[in-house]
């Protein structure tokens, strides 16, 4: 069943061959197979016209503000949850111990499931509604399957996550209490993937996975636009994100270029691409400028632990068109920019959400990143999501008899009082 046309929305476009499809239930270009990723298309004059300061000034602080750059249809009846307008924060005692003038963290894991995650699930279950299913379906280390199960229960939607068996307890418990039928294959991230896109085709269920659903991406991208916004012309030098499947830098990126395209910026800042040393295969074919090479995938930060990621293209292409950077981390970095992260900055974040500020830190260390130049950081998950990480970060709390002379004794011992 084909939706109404989005209204801003002109095609499909393959990044590798760029043949353009029309804007239906389209995942890859059918000419190029699953390498063939689509890029969504819009007719930026007119989204231009009707997307000012002006009309955003009387629209609520969510990302369906930007719906002109959105593939909504116009009778999208949006979900329930509130998605977006996450908020920012200038951290200067963060700053001063990554070693950078001014940075700030944009916390997405204040979104409903907590992560990122939710920008790209709100536009997959309208689409699978729009196209007339009644089961999402995706592969996913933790935070894509949460964010489907929560956005697939708001709006009625039957969901079926498929996460690796490594996915930590509290992500899979999240997503049986939305009530998400709940796969868990004895594999990697790529087996689960290559299992849940047998069962859409098998089955007739709605693919929601980002790596190759175009519409996904879009969703994502609205951190972009959002930054650019919250910022105006003080938009800082460097983007800094976390990078897995591709997906969220390359969306992020997108988003940066078309508010410069729709003039609510003048420049665009560079993107720093962090992958965990564990899991890079993107880096390596930055650095080479040669096709990926699949890799194994073995990293604390179970979110970006992608060894075949899907839309890397997509991210390299937006990291050089930025003039950006990448770099690699290793979990130890990680591990302290959690701590660091929480205790400097106030903000919570899984490793997979931090590993941007531990990837700024070192990228500040070799000359990559100037001293002298400002960055925002998005941390896009909840530390509650992975509190095992979290304990070995920090250690232990102290336990003492209810005494105040060994409270006392205690306090000494480890410089609090």
């Amino acid at each position: 069943m084909k939706p109404p046309a989005a209204t801003f929305v002109t095609g499909l476009r393959c990044i590798l061959c760029n043949q353009t499809y029309g804007d239906g239930n389209l995942h890859t270009c059918p000419k190029c197979g699953i390498q063939g990723i689509l890029d969504v298309q819009y007719d930026y004059d007119a989204a231009a016209a009707a997307l000012t300061s002006g009309t955003l000034a009387g629209r609520s602080y969510n990302h369906w503000r930007y719906r002109e750059l959105l593939p909504l249809s116009d009778e999208a009846s949006l979900p329930p949850l509130h998605v977006g307008w996450t908020p920012v924060y200038d951290v200067p005692r963060l700053a001063a111990a990554v070693g950078i003038h001014r940075l700030f963290l944009k916390d997405d894991g204040r979104n409903p499931t907590n992560s990122f995650k939710d920008r790209a699930s709100s536009v997959g279950v309208l689409k699978a509604q729009e196209f007339g299913f009644k089961a999402i379906a995706c592969a996913s280390t933790g935070n894509a399957a949460s964010s489907l199960a929560g956005f697939a229960a708001a709006v009625g939607l039957r969901s079926v996550i498929f996460v690796p068996e490594r996915t930590p307890e509290p992500k899979v418990a999240q997503l049986l209490i939305f009530g998400a039928t709940v796969v868990r294959v004895k594999g990697s991230y790529e087996s689960a993937f290559d299992l849940c896109r047998e069962a859409c085709k098998k089955f007739g269920w709605y693919n929601r996975n980002s790596g190759t659903n175009p519409f996904l991406v879009e969703g994502k991208k609205t951190a972009g636009l959002e930054i650019a916004e919250q910022f105006g012309p003080a938009v800082p030098d460097w983007v800094v994100v976390s990078v897995g499947d591709g997906c969220t830098i390359g969306g992020i990126g997108k988003g940066l270029q078309e508010m410069r395209k729709l003039g609510f910026i003048d420049r665009i800042p560079r993107l720093l691409g962090v992958q965990a040393e564990g899991a890079c295969p993107i880096l390596g074919s930055f650095l080479s400028g040669k096709d990926l090479i699949p890799s194994s995938a073995s990293t604390i930060a179970d979110s970006i632990a992608v060894g075949t990621p899907r839309n890397w293209r997509r991210a390299i292409h937006q990291i050089k068109a930025s003039r950006g950077e990448m770099i690699a981390v290793a979990d130890e970095e990680i591990m302290e920019a959690m701590g660091m992260t929480a205790r400097l900055g106030g903000v919570f974040g899984e490793p997979a959400g931090v590993a941007g500020v531990a990837g700024l830190k070192r990228a500040i260390a070799r000359g990559v990143v100037k001293r002298d130049e400002s960055a925002v950081v998005v941390i896009t998950g909840n530390g509650l999501k992975d509190i095992q990480s979290a304990k070995r970060a920090v250690g232990q709390a102290l336990e003492i008899e209810p005494d105040f002379h060994v409270l006392e004794k205690h306090l000494l011992e480890h410089s609090i009082i």
